[in-house]
């Protein structure tokens, strides 16, 4: 435990986090929405600093990032808690008990172990993933610190409902950013997520301002999410504001948590949702979830060229040379490539 970042002292020991979206104003004894920020005696505390719930080694390609270091392995670490409550949650076992029962567990680790067990495991990401990073960011702010101080690339994959104030904060530090856009349906936002379209879109435009390299990520419900002109509104939405090399994953659901009724995404479907977003005029479309695809590989902007071979997280194929296609030149977009 630790005092959090980001908040401010109001009267009657009253705390006004503002570390996210929600803005949380905390009575003294209770949590934030998160449920892993508390307030003690009119002062917030994290309560997952040295909480480590899940760590693991990963391909990069399984956040998803495929133009951040096309190949290597990603540390991934997380904590339980999320400012999100969706109903759809992959990882609902870690993200959600703390406002549900209150219970926090996890193992005590330090930044600095955490970093160097990234290093020592032959990883040059960390990824700060599974639940929500934004919600135990205290701790991956001062890992991120030390995984610079190593070399490390920093990675979040979040669901950007993270303030504009928690991303001055950590200026330099996060290299890139797969973020879920998960509709672009402010009612599905409300009714799935608990959560607000508005705050994620402008947290797209504000990471992009910044220098930060995003891939958006949309996992494609059946019957809620799936609607082609919302698709099409979502896709304009990346390709006007971010720009049309924006990666945009669009991955195959499957039934969880508490949208068990709902049936896995037609992979027909998902390869017409892509073919959408190929022509709207996104220079990278990717199909997840659902192996074996073209929607899996790299190719050029410039000449079509495939530059990147992928089987699952497998690279099968990698012909980018010094960042570029070998056959027109063309520079390929991305970190590390």
């Amino acid at each position: 435990m630790m005092e959090a970042a980001l908040y401010s002292k109001l009267e009657n020991n009253l705390v006004k986090c503002r570390l996210c979206r929600h803005g949380c104003t905390i009575k003294e004894g209770k949590r934030g929405l998160c449920g892993v920020r508390e307030n003690q005696g009119g002062t917030l505390y994290s309560l997952v600093y040295d909480k480590i719930i899940s760590t693991n080694v990963d391909p990069i390609e399984k956040k998803p990032l495929f133009h951040v270091a096309p190949g290597t392995k990603s540390f991934s670490m997380a904590t339980m808690g999320c400012n999100f409550r969706c109903s759809f949650c992959q990882n609902y076992s870690i993200s959600q008990p703390p406002n549900q029962s209150g219970e926090i567990v996890g193992q005590s680790l330090s930044p600095r172990e955490l970093a160097e067990m990234a290093v020592q495991q032959g990883c040059e990401s960390i990824a700060y993933t599974y639940t929500e990073p934004t919600v135990f960011y205290e701790l991956a702010r001062d890992t991120m610190i030390q995984a610079r101080k190593m070399g490390l690339l920093n990675c979040f994959v979040t669901n950007g409902c993270m303030s504009r104030a928690m991303l001055d904060d950590s200026r330099g530090l996060i290299d890139a950013a797969n973020v879920d856009l998960k509709a672009f349906n402010p009612g599905f936002y409300s009714k799935y997520c608990n959560g607000k379209l508005e705050g994620v879109l402008d947290t797209l435009k504000y990471m992009m301002q910044i220098g930060i390299w995003i891939e958006v990520t949309t996992l494609l419900i059946p019957g809620l999410n799936d609607d082609p002109s919302e698709v099409r509104e979502l896709v304009r939405f990346i390709k006007n504001e971010l720009g049309a090399h924006t990666p945009w994953h669009v991955s195959r659901f499957f039934p969880r948590y508490k949208e068990t009724g709902i049936p896995p995404t037609d992979a027909m479907v998902l390869r017409k949702v892509r073919q959408i977003g190929l022509d709207e005029g996104l220079f990278y479309v990717y199909t997840g979830n659902i192996p074996w695809e073209p929607g899996e590989k790299t190719y050029c902007p410039g000449c079509s060229y495939t530059l990147i071979e992928r089987s699952g997280y497998t690279i099968e194929k990698y012909a980018i040379k010094d960042g570029r296609c070998p056959k027109c030149k063309y520079e390929i977009e991305g970190i590390e490539l």
